[in-house]
């Protein structure tokens, strides 16, 4: 399901324009964004855990030239899932 089936389900769901659901969801990963750029983690109850995760820096090996690099620390977002939506899977 990409963004825009999404936006068809919600808009459906909710009875209401593709308009309003879009800014609907939209509204939704602003708050995710935001809570996990601020509180490192933005836990939804029976959905799952965005949290914020710290890279270490590592080495690699460039794919083109065959030798080795050092890949820089970099910040990531990682999702858990909730019990209730591994069970529903």
């Amino acid at each position: 399901m990409n963004k825009a089936e999404l936006i068809d389900q919600v808009a459906s769901e909710l009875e209401s324009s593709k308009a309003d659901a879009a800014r609907a969801i939209e509204a939704v990963f602003a708050a995710i964004t935001t809570g996990v750029q601020q509180q490192d983690k933005v836990v939804v109850s029976g959905f799952g855990t965005f949290q914020k995760k710290l890279r270490a820096q590592r080495q690699g090996i460039n794919p083109a030239t065959k030798e080795p690099m050092t890949i820089p620390a970099s910040t990531t977002c990682a999702f858990k899932p909730a019990t209730a939506l591994k069970t529903a899977i």
